[in-house]
């Protein structure tokens, strides 16, 4: 399983039930990458998306209160939900957000794909700042690009213990 988010300089990750920027290489990274696979988020991170479930992938939604979700497959439970997961290659599924569900994924996660932006973006919520971890070491990131009046670099990090 693997972790995709996009991260300012203090790994803020949101503000609002929202993404702290507006991306357009980021997203079309993340298109790119999950496009095909299993994406698992939380109730909150999928009501916001604008058109409800993101197409060509599968959808898994762990929200404890079982509500529907249309065109995606709701679980209540960490148990239902690595269970479920457990069904599809652990390289296809991505965990994308929102933040208790990173925090709650994170330790089944062997690599996490992290944009990182170098801004502030007055975030509310946070990724956990992976540098911190001894258990986490960035493997590769890309040269500085710019998106949409930003600096950001994609780094690959990965899980010394997977």
């Amino acid at each position: 399983m693997k972790a995709i988010v996009a991260v300012d300089g203090k790994w803020g990750i949101g503000k609002n039930n929202g993404l702290l920027f507006r991306l357009p290489k980021d997203m079309a990274f993340f298109k790119q990458t999950t496009t095909g696979k299993v994406i698992v988020m939380g109730a909150n991170t999928f009501l916001s998306f604008p058109c409800g479930a993101l197409p060509n992938r599968t959808n898994i939604v762990l929200d404890d209160k079982g509500r529907n979700f249309e065109g995606a497959t709701v679980v209540t439970s960490l148990d239902a939900l690595l269970q479920t997961v457990a069904n599809y290659n652990q390289d296809d599924v991505f965990v994308v957000g929102g933040a208790s569900v990173y925090k709650l994924m994170l330790p089944y996660c062997s690599e996490a794909y992290v944009t990182k932006v170098q801004a502030d973006g007055g975030a509310e919520v946070f990724f956990p700042n992976l540098d911190e971890m001894p258990d986490w070491k960035l493997a590769r990131q890309s040269e500085e690009v710019e998106d949409n009046g930003f600096m950001l670099r994609f780094c690959t990090y990965v899980c010394k213990n997977s």
